[in-house]
């Protein structure tokens, strides 16, 4: 499990920062988006990744820390989407705005000579 989280750890890290290097405005707010992800899915995963354990405390029970995961990274992810889907739907919006006030989508505000 921890392999298969690590390899889309990194799979999103660099599909993320080639895309930030891209010169089209659209492409580099995705690769932000999928860094973000990446970094979600780190502190998603250093809660401990617990595999068939109780989400809740059965009464009676002894209680072992170690059997459980810990919800504080839950809920900073959970914060951290929220506010990485209103940020990317803002970069949107600008970037909108901003191709129709200069009619071309590059980074740099002009269009390749090719």
């Amino acid at each position: 499990m921890e392999l298969i989280l690590s390899l889309g750890i990194g799979v999103l890290v660099g599909s993320g920062t080639w895309l930030l290097f891209r010169p089209r405005t659209y492409q580099v707010i995705i690769g932000l988006a999928l860094l973000s992800y990446a970094i979600n899915l780190f502190i998603f995963s250093m809660g401990r990744l617990t595999v068939n354990a109780p989400p809740v405390i059965q009464p009676g029970t002894e209680i072992d820390p170690a059997a459980f995961a810990d919800p504080i990274p839950q809920a900073l992810v959970l914060t951290a989407i929220v506010i990485g889907f209103a940020t990317t739907a803002l970069f949107l919006v600008v970037l909108l705005a901003t191709r129709g006030l200069t009619g071309t989508d590059h980074v740099d505000g002009k269009e390749d000579d090719r």
